[in-house]
């Protein structure tokens, strides 16, 4: 790797994996000037394409879910730590799915699925936004469906 300052080539002083072991942090130093500086190699995936429900498409952004997650889970008891990690394991499963393009559909509900483990507040803050809730009868319906979820689960875990 050649010095960002003088063109020189550069050794390595330390090498760590970073973002769950997704890329590499470097830190090098000039041979010839002796400035020391940070390098990060990661994987060049192949980018996700996300499909708007009126049919736009933009590419994937890491940071729109991520907005989207702070603001549902705004004056909650949740680290920030926990919705990037929600974030981390959705762009993953996206990466694994080896898919080009991904409905915006579809990646609201694996949000919606990741909260309700969370913070079930938090879901329903993201659900009236994501299914467009216009009145309180939506809130009622999905509150019941919640509820419904929950009991499910419930009775599972006894079996």
């Amino acid at each position: 790797m050649r010095c960002p300052f003088c063109g020189e080539e550069s050794r390595v002083l330390d090498s760590r994996t970073v973002e769950d072991g997704r890329a590499v942090r470097r830190r090098r130093e000039c041979c010839g000037c002796g400035r020391r500086f940070t390098t990060y190699e990661k994987v060049d995936g192949v980018p996700i394409v996300v499909v708007k429900r009126d049919g736009r498409r933009e590419v994937f952004n890491r940071d729109k879910i991520l907005g989207g997650i702070i603001k549902a889970c705004e004056k909650r008891p949740i680290p920030l730590q926990v919705m990037e990690k929600v974030v981390d394991e959705i762009e993953k499963d996206l990466q694994n799915a080896m898919v080009a393009e991904v409905d915006s559909v579809r990646i609201g509900e694996m949000v919606l699925e990741k909260l309700r483990e969370i913070d079930e507040v938090a879901y329903v803050r993201f659900a009236s936004v994501y299914r467009q809730f216009e009145d309180v009868s939506g809130f009622v319906r999905e509150l019941d469906r919640l509820q419904r979820m929950r009991k499910t689960q419930g009775e599972e875990a006894k079996n």
